[in-house]
C-alpha cells in the first residue's frame, strides 16, 4: 500500500539555483550531449551571447568574441558592462535583472532574469567579470555556488567576460558541435548589421541582412533574385525555387524561432493573400507558397516565447505595456498585432515590388499554375487510394495511436506531451508488436510499415500518390494539407540493423526529404538506436550500441560472460524494449544543412550506383564479420 503520510516535512523549498539544478528542462529544454542543435550546452552558450546580443542591440559594442577550447566557452562583449554592484545578484539570483522594463533594454531577447542564472546553475565553473570606466567587479562560482568575488581596477574597455564549463554532472559526457556553434554564429550576425562576431579567430559580418543569410544558404537555383524588404521592426526575403515545401527562417529579436509562431504564421498567410490579390485569382495558399524560400526578422517589446528556450513564438502583439491614464488609473496599452503588422507590410511593400519589377512576375505564376496542376491531380489520387483504404479498414491496422489524440481531437494537451509526441515507423508485424506492447500508450504512436516503400527519386510524384503506405502515413501524420496540422512532434524512423532495415530506413528518409523536407528543416525526423548487444553475466545486463560499447562491456563484466547480436527489432523481449524507448532514448536526429542539396543528397543515395558511391560504402560500412567478431 502507497505511504499516505504526508507533513510538513514533505514541504521544501529550494533555494537560489538549486531549483534549476532539479528542474533543468524548465530552463534550458533538453539536456543532451551535444549531438542535437537543441540541446542544453548550446542554449547555455545562447543565453550568454543573447546578452551581449542585446547591448549592441541599444548601441554599445559592435564585437563578440566567443571562443570555445575543449569543454570551456568564453563571450566577450564590447557594451555597457554589468553594474558593477550587481555583478553577484545579477547571475546567481533568479528574477534578476535589466530587462523587466524598456529602459536600459529595448527589443532584447531575454525578459524573465533568468538565462545567465540557469548558466551558472549548470556550470562546472562559472566566471563573470564586468568593466566599467577603469574598474572591473568579479565572481566565480561553482554550480552555481559563489566561491569568491572582488573589486580592482582595469584598463580593459568596457563590457562583460562570461567564462563557464557545463557540469558532466548535469549533461554527461558531451561535446560542442562546432558546425551547430557556426551556424547560430552566422545568423547572429545576418540579423545585426555592422556588428562583428569572432569565433576562435574566425570574424562573421553581414553587410545585406537576410539577403545573405539566403543567399548563402540556398541549396536549388531560385526562380529568380530574391525580393529583400525592410521596414521598421521587420525584414523580410523571398523567392521560389523548383523544390518542395517550404524553407522559410524565421526570427525575433534576433533569436533563431526553429518552431515559427505567430510571425511565421502571420508571414505565410501575408504571401499567399498577397498574391492572390496580386492576380486577382483564388489560387489555393499551399499553391503560392510551395517551393518558397525565404526569411522573416521581426523586433518586438517583450516577447511571449513558448519555453525558456525560446524556439516558438507566442506574443499576438507587436508590443504591450503598462500605463497611467489622466486619472492615474493603470491600463494596458497595446500594439498592433503581429498578424495585421506583418500582413499589411508585405501586402503593400510586395505588392509595389512586383509593379516595379514586372520580369519576375510570370515567373511567379508560371510556378503558382503548375503546382496547382499537379496538386489537384495528385490530390484525387490520393482521395481514392484513402476511401479504398478506409472500406478495407487497413488504416487501423497499421496505425496503433496513443491516447494523445483521440478520434482526430487533441486531448491532454500539456506542453509535455506536446514535445514527448511520437509515432514509431518500423516494418513488420513483429517488429511493430514489440514496440506496441514497450510504448507508453499515451504519447507513442506505432505506423506499421508492409515491406520496402517506393523509392520516391525514381519513381514519378503521380507514381507515390498512388502508393498505399505512403498515403497512409502521411494521413497518420496528418500532413495532407499543410505542415502546421503534424500531430506528433517527433518522427521515429525504427528499422532493423541489418541491410534490409537500412534500405527501408532510406527509402523513408528519402520520401521525406523529397516531398516533406521540412519536417527535417524543423528538427522532427529522428532514427531510433537499438542495441547491437546484449552482454551479461549472472549479476547484470549490459545493452551496447556499438562494437566499441560490446568490448568494454566485455571488460567490465569479466567472466562467465554470454553475448547476444541483435540483428532484429522483433528479437528483443518488449520487456527488454522498454529501456530502449523511454526517457533515455537514443535517437539520431536527421539533419539538413540549408545550404545542402536535397536533389544531390538523393542523387548520391538513391541514385545509379556510381564509383563514388561504392567507395563511400566501403569506406564507412562495417561488415556483418566485424559486427560478429567478438573477443571473450
Amino acid at each position: 500500500m502507497p505511504n499516505s503520510n504526508y507533513t510538513d516535512d514533505n514541504i521544501r523549498t529550494l533555494e537560489g539555483v538549486q531549483h534549476v539544478r532539479m528542474r533543468p528542462g524548465m530552463y534550458i529544454g533538453r539536456l543532451g550531449n551535444g549531438n542535437n542543435p537543441g540541446d542544453g550546452i548550446y542554449v547555455l552558450l545562447k543565453e550568454i551571447v543573447d546578452n551581449s546580443i542585446d547591448e549592441f542591440a541599444m548601441g554599445f559594442g559592435k564585437e563578440i568574441r566567443i571562443t570555445i577550447r575543449l569543454n570551456e566557452v568564453t563571450v566577450r562583449d564590447f557594451g555597457r558592462g554589468i553594474p558593477l554592484d550587481s555583478v553577484v545578484k545579477a547571475v546567481s539570483i533568479l528574477n534578476t535583472g535589466g530587462k523587466f522594463d524598456d529602459k536600459a533594454f529595448k527589443k532584447s531577447v531575454g525578459l524573465n532574469g533568468v538565462g545567465t542564472k540557469a548558466v551558472n546553475a549548470l556550470s562546472e565553473n562559472f566566471y563573470v567579470c564586468s568593466f566599467r570606466d577603469g574598474e572591473c567587479s568579479w565572481a566565480r562560482f561553482e554550480r552555481g555556488e559563489l566561491k569568491d568575488s572582488g573589486k580592482d581596477r582595469t584598463t580593459e574597455k568596457n563590457g562583460t567576460l562570461v567564462t563557464f564549463t557545463p557540469d558532466t554532472m548535469m549533461f554527461g559526457e558531451y561535446a560542442f558541435n562546432l558546425d551547430y556553434v557556426e551556424t547560430m554564429v552566422k545568423n547572429y550576425s545576418y540579423l545585426k548589421k555592422g556588428l562583428t562576431l569572432n569565433l576562435n579567430g574566425t570574424a562573421y559580418k553581414s553587410e545585406n541582412g537576410l539577403l545573405d543569410l539566403v543567399n548563402e544558404n540556398l541549396s536549388e537555383e531560385p526562380l529568380y533574385p530574391p525580393i529583400h524588404l525592410e521596414g521598421e521592426d521587420i525584414e523580410i526575403v523571398l523567392s521560389h525555387c523548383n523544390a518542395y515545401g517550404e524553407n522559410i527562417s524565421s526570427f525575433v529579436n534576433g533569436q533563431n524561432t526553429r518552431d515559427g509562431g505567430t510571425h511565421l504564421a502571420a508571414y505565410r498567410e501575408a504571401i499567399a493573400k498577397t498574391l492572390k490579390e496580386f492576380f486577382k485569382k483564388n489560387y489555393d495558399p499551399a499553391d503560392c507558397r510551395q517551393g518558397v524560400v525565404g526569411a522573416i526578422s521581426i523586433q518586438i517589446q517583450e516577447p511571449n516565447f513558448e519555453g525558456q528556450t525560446k524556439t516558438k513564438l507566442g506574443s499576438n502583439y507587436m508590443w504591450e505595456k503598462q500605463v497611467h491614464d489622466e486619472s492615474g488609473a493603470l491600463r494596458t496599452d497595446i500594439g498592433p498585432t503581429i498578424r495585421s503588422y506583418v500582413n499589411d507590410f508585405v501586402a503593400k511593400n510586395l505588392d509595389n515590388y512586383l509593379r516595379i519589377h514586372k520580369e519576375i512576375v510570370p515567373v511567379i505564376e508560371d510556378k503558382i499554375k503548375a503546382s496547382q496542376q499537379e496538386r489537384e491531380e495528385i490530390s484525387g489520387i490520393q482521395k481514392k487510394t484513402r476511401e479504398r483504404n478506409k472500406r478495407t479498414n487497413v488504416y487501423n491496422r497499421k496505425l496503433r495511436d496513443c491516447r494523445y489524440h483521440y478520434n482526430d481531437k487533441v486531448t491532454e494537451k500539456t506542453q509535455e506531451n506536446i514535445e514527448n509526441s511520437s509515432i514509431f515507423i518500423t516494418e513488420g508485424d513483429s517488429a511493430s508488436g514489440t514496440i506496441t506492447k514497450a510504448r507508453n500508450a499515451n504519447f507513442q504512436a506505432v505506423f506499421s510499415l508492409r515491406g520496402k516503400p517506393i523509392n520516391c527519386y525514381k519513381e514519378s510524384r503521380k507514381k507515390v500518390a498512388e502508393n498505399e503506405e505512403l498515403n497512409l502515413l502521411i494521413s497518420a501524420l496528418g500532413v495532407e494539407d499543410d505542415l502546421e496540422n503534424l500531430r506528433y512532434n517527433n518522427i521515429i524512423v525504427a528499422t532493423d540493423a541489418d541491410d534490409d532495415g537500412m534500405h527501408i530506413r532510406m527509402l523513408v528518409l528519402t520520401f521525406f526529404m523529397k516531398y516533406y523536407p521540412d519536417l527535417i528543416r524543423r528538427g522532427h525526423v529522428h532514427i531510433l538506436q537499438t542495441p547491437l548487444f546484449r552482454v551479461r553475466n549472472k549479476k547484470e545486463n549490459r545493452y551496447c550500441y556499438s562494437p566499441e560499447e560490446k568490448e568494454k562491456a566485455i571488460s567490465a563484466l569479466k567472466s562467465g560472460v554470454e553475448i547476444t547480436r541483435f540483428k532484429g527489432l522483433g528479437e528483443i523481449s518488449s520487456d527488454e524494449f522498454v529501456n530502449f524507448i523511454g526517457p533515455q532514448m537514443r535517437l539520431d536526429l536527421v539533419k539538413l544543412a540549408e545550404e545542402e542539396s536535397i536533389a544531390d543528397i538523393m542523387s548520391f543515395y538513391m541514385g545509379d550506383n556510381t564509383l563514388e558511391r561504392q567507395n563511400f560504402i566501403r569506406a564507412n560500412l562495417r561488415s556483418e564479420e566485424e559486427l560478429e567478431d567478438v573477443n571473450i
